[in-house]
């Protein structure tokens, strides 16, 4: 009989010295010759596309992956990651390459909730809403685990738990959330991720939750138990240094890599778990706390194949960044993108002189975003419609620097406003490309906007962007404004004065095709927004407070510019009846317009979402879905395509 992943593990670590028992608790494990054991560093990312370890395809980032508001689409992504994942691994270890960002544990995916726009690595998770979280988290996992004997790869689920923001406190800060808020928002998706989608690893965050770090905690172990996790736990980066650096939990190393071991960290991403044996000697940690970890992580390398011929030991190298992949970010790129706006002018004619004016309408870094691999081809919105258009047809400038006041050292303040205004007075229409990028809004220490560590400090525009979008304007010519960004910016003034926005995400390396193909009616918009975008930064509550109160659509009181789940189309969606009979909500919807489209059906109870589905409509086309009633779901069931606004939304009722 063949022995299973666990057993097989426990039977390794019993031959290991305890010097290498605890060797392979660091993230980048040596080697153990005698027992045929290769060195293996566990750090790798993928976030939205493999990252940092050379060329991948890539794909819009994570916001972008949940405003599909599709499972399907996301899994496919996943696979495809997953698939590059194991054909750069294939040609690594044949070359005798295993060091960092080579291996199969990838980082990913962030499920933490997007709870304040001003959080900067709020665009590395799916939203700030608890089911869509959970939901595209799960395909995600799958698709990068597979569904063979072996995992494909293994996929971590992060940062556990309550983590997002402040970047610039993140070693030392205390998360305080009530049991209401952990039970609602913190904890579902991790649950689900962990009951549905059985996730190989977990990592903990930096902060302290309710008092406790996040890596050393009675409290998160003890759900993960409940929920009956049995994959590996690992430390963010340096993140067991910070109990007794920034915590002061502990007063030395080896006091916090005792207590993390202890509480159920395996791994340790960092350099503190070198002093485990020096813990073992002071009688911190027993010898068997050092080996359940190296078997918990022994067992994780054994499912992943590393000791076996696998299915996917023949992926060839051929399939990175192939075109097939590249076509499908794209794809996903043009079914990401939210059309906030339209008053008609969209989609162009083609026969337009176009202006395009702006920062984001050349800047590669915010087409690739964050935690990216490298690019076989980047296309920017300027590339695509200068393929695209007829010689002298379009028109451009950078317009101002993305948020710093001019683009040259030696230059005066707003030294390409006048350049926009010449591009914009001899244009038909004026394609004002703003936003922010990954150098604005990011992780601490990874943005330049070095004012907020990373975090954003206004929901408006930078000051350039600001200054540039009032100079053009003031033309009163067209614009329509394509916004590139990872978090919900206020476009109140744009909203009034402009004639269409469509909010891009980071769309991927080649998002300017996406782009482009929407804008000229070659693709429908169908995006949805997963996090609200609020009127101004009054709306929001400080961002240190851990509260949900007036936070998200869920909690907020006051009247959002867009709210979530909101998307327009260039046709027209009616919801035409809603019933429920056995235990079934059928939704009849008919496309109205006179373009095919995508929409999104969302079910809400008690004003929080718990059913979706993205649907295709042709021209007339109407159609019935059917959807199991769930525990989620009571009393009144509000039913719609664009987003939680009772007044719009078709209402039945479990009582009836």
């Amino acid at each position: 009989m063949k022995k299973s992943a666990k057993e097989r593990a426990k039977e390794m670590v019993q031959q290991m010295t305890l010097e290498e028992a605890a060797s392979q608790t660091q993230y980048n494990s040596p080697a153990i010759e005698h027992l045929g054991i290769p060195e293996y560093n566990w750090w790798n990312e993928a976030l939205h596309g493999v990252a940092r370890a050379g060329t991948a395809t890539s794909f819009p980032q994570a916001i972008g992956l949940a405003a599909t508001f599709s499972p399907d689409l996301i899994k496919q992504a996943a696979d495809i990651i997953a698939t590059e994942t194991r054909a750069k691994y294939n040609e690594s270890i044949r070359h005798g390459d295993r060091g960092i960002y080579k291996g199969l544990t990838h980082w990913s995916p962030n499920i933490n909730i997007f709870r304040d726009p001003r959080w900067g690595r709020g665009h590395e998770t799916y939203g700030e809403d608890p089911f869509l979280t959970a939901q595209i988290g799960v395909a995600f996992v799958q698709g990068l685990q597979g569904d063979g004997p072996y995992l494909k790869t293994a996929a971590c689920a992060k940062h556990f738990a309550v983590h997002s923001g402040p970047e610039a406190l993140r070693h030392e800060f205390d998360a305080k959330a009530n049991k209401e808020d952990m039970e609602n928002t913190y904890l579902p998706a991790f649950r689900t991720l962990v009951k549905e989608g059985k996730v190989a690893g977990v990592m903990g965050a930096y902060n302290r939750v309710n008092g406790e770090a996040c890596c050393a905690s009675d409290v998160l172990q003890n759900y993960l138990k409940e929920w009956g996790f049995d994959g590996y736990f690992v430390s963010d980066c340096w993140a067991i240094r910070d109990i007794h650096e920034g915590h002061h939990l502990t007063e030395t190393p080896a006091e916090s890599a005792a207590l993390a071991l202890r509480h159920g960290c395996h791994l340790n991403c960092g350099n503190t778990y070198p002093h485990l044996l020096e813990a073992l000697e002071q009688g911190l940690v027993t010898e068997k706390d050092i080996r359940r970890a190296a078997e918990k992580l022994l067992e994780i390398r054994i499912r992943l194949g590393q000791f076996d011929q696998t299915e996917y030991d023949d992926i060839p190298y051929t399939v990175v960044a192939c075109e097939n992949h590249r076509k499908f970010a794209v794809e996903i790129a043009k079914k990401s993108t939210v059309l906030l706006k339209n008053n008609g002018i969209l989609p162009l004619k083609g026969t337009e002189r176009i202006g395009l004016i702006g920062p984001n309408a050349d800047n590669r870094t915010a087409l690739i975003a964050n935690y990216h691999g490298t690019p076989k081809r980047y296309i920017t919105l300027l590339d695509a419609l200068d393929e695209r258009l007829p010689k002298d047809q379009l028109l451009y400038s950078s317009g101002c620097h993305l948020f710093r006041d001019r683009t040259e050292n030696l230059a005066q303040a707003d030294d390409r406003i006048a350049e926009a205004l010449a591009v914009a007075e001899n244009s038909d229409v004026i394609i004002l490309c703003l936003g922010l990028d990954a150098k604005f809004e990011g992780e601490q220490g990874d943005a330049s906007n070095a004012e907020a560590a990373g975090d954003r400090l206004s929901l408006s525009l930078p000051a350039s962007q600001q200054r540039l979008y009032a100079a053009i304007m003031q033309l009163g010519k067209p614009v329509i404004i394509v916004s590139m960004s990872g978090s919900a910016i206020n476009y109140s003034d744009a909203e009034q004065q402009a004639d269409a926005i469509l909010q891009a995400w980071y769309p991927g390396a080649e998002g300017g095709t996406a782009i482009a193909q929407l804008l000229y009616g070659e693709a429908n918009p169908s995006g949805k927004l997963p996090v609200t975008f609020y009127r101004n930064d009054d709306d929001l509550p400080p961002f240190t407070d851990y509260s949900m109160q007036g936070r998200t659509y869920r909690y907020f009181k006051g009247m959002p510019l867009y709210p979530f789940g909101f998307g327009l189309s260039y046709t027209t969606f009616s919801y035409q009846k809603a019933e429920i009979n056995d235990g079934t909500l059928s939704v009849t919807v008919r496309n109205t317009g006179k373009y095919d489209g995508e929409e999104v059906i969302q079910l809400y109870s008690q004003q929080s979402l718990v059913d979706f589905r993205r649907i295709h409509l042709s021209a007339g086309e109407t159609v019935t879905v059917h959807f199991s009633v769930n525990d989620k779901m009571k009393g009144k069931i509000l039913i719609g395509g664009c987003g939680y606004q009772p007044e719009k939304l078709l209402c039945v009722s479990l009582e009836k």
